[in-house]
């Protein structure tokens, strides 16, 4: 039922998936300018000599890695462009899921319950809840504690990439064996996976109860220690249909691949690979939306009971403030 209410405030508010899916995709090329500037460094002002027959792209990054090496000029600025890039473009998706999770709190709270009651377009109205000041105020409001947040989640990514790196590279007698290399390279996708969920939870509180990130992280221990296993039966859900997606997305972009082969026939397929990619950043921006409706239904839940039995430091939260529903 949580997943249910949760995707029908995903559909009831719809304009944030395509405003997280354009920010995604700006995000993604943002990132990929200063890789390809690398690359161009290399070939053209440097004048290395990179194989462009090369048949693993492993094989060029390795080629173009070796190169910039030396030449320590070119490689710091190569390293501060990407830094910036990352940053910059950081900060901007967490101004964009600030305004987000602003719409999805108040659409969230102020709907009613439309899983369990017969589908109609009159209670997803009540549901729907975005304009384009609630997600302007939001993004004010959240900015600079999910700033915060997601740069405390970066130094992570940073720590645990080097752990990981640390651990392959140890040699020990089995570090050189299949298995040991599959083990760690698991455990470290699943410690990954963990983080990205605590994270989510912990934006998702700071958005529900207007805290700060410290506050939010002790609410989110709390909520995680009380509700685990509907949290958990939510989590192996969305990972399936998340799987699911990458996998329908990898099918279908292999058939439109062997396409491309056939001489003349390729141009057609253009405008449907340019299709297939923007559904499938639809696709996964609705499921992601849908996850988080479904975490603040549960725990809005939860800190509901909390208040009821009276524990202390516990209130029902007042932000955002609830819409004009005569007027809507």
């Amino acid at each position: 039922m949580a997943l249910k209410r949760g995707a029908l405030v995903a559909f009831a508010n719809w304009p944030v998936a395509l405003i997280q899916a354009a920010a995604d995709a700006l995000f993604k090329v943002l990132i990929a300018a200063p890789l390809v500037g690398g690359i161009i460094l290399t070939t053209l002002v440097i004048g290395a000599d990179i194989d462009e027959r090369a048949p693993d792209w492993r094989v060029l990054l390795t080629q173009v890695v070796s190169s910039l090496l030396q030449h320590r000029i070119v490689l710091i600025a190569f390293v501060l462009s990407v830094t910036i890039v990352v940053i910059g473009g950081s900060l901007f998706v967490f101004l964009i899921k600030s305004g987000t999770m602003g719409v999805l709190v108040r659409g969230e709270r102020q709907g009613p319950a439309v899983e369990n009651d017969p589908l109609q377009f009159k209670s997803l109205a009540l549901v729907s809840s975005f304009s384009i000041e609630l997600f302007v105020d939001s993004a004010r409001a959240l900015f600079r504690r999910y700033a915060h947040l997601g740069f405390v989640l970066m130094a992570v990514y940073v720590l645990s990439a080097a752990a990981f790196m640390g651990v392959l590279l140890w040699e020990t007698p089995v570090s050189e064996s299949f298995g040991y290399t599959t083990l760690v390279t698991a455990v470290f996708v699943l410690w990954v996976t963990l983080v990205n969920l605590v994270y989510l939870l912990i934006q998702i509180v700071i958005a529900a109860d207007d805290c700060s990130v410290a506050s939010a992280a002790r609410r989110v221990t709390v909520f995680v220690r009380q509700e685990k296993q509907v949290l958990g039966g939510i989590f192996v859900v969305v990972l399936a249909m998340m799987a699911l997606a990458t996998a329908a997305s990898v099918i279908a972009f292999t058939g439109l691949s062997l396409i491309l082969l056939i001489p003349f026939v390729w141009l057609a397929a253009i405008p449907l690979q340019l299709a297939a990619f923007l559904l499938r950043a639809l696709v996964f921006q609705y499921i992601d939306i849908t996850s988080i409706a479904a975490y603040l239904g549960l725990y809005r839940a939860h800190s509901n009971r909390l208040a009821a039995d009276g524990v202390s430091g516990v209130t029902v939260p007042a932000w955002p403030p609830p819409a004009d529903l005569t007027n809507s």
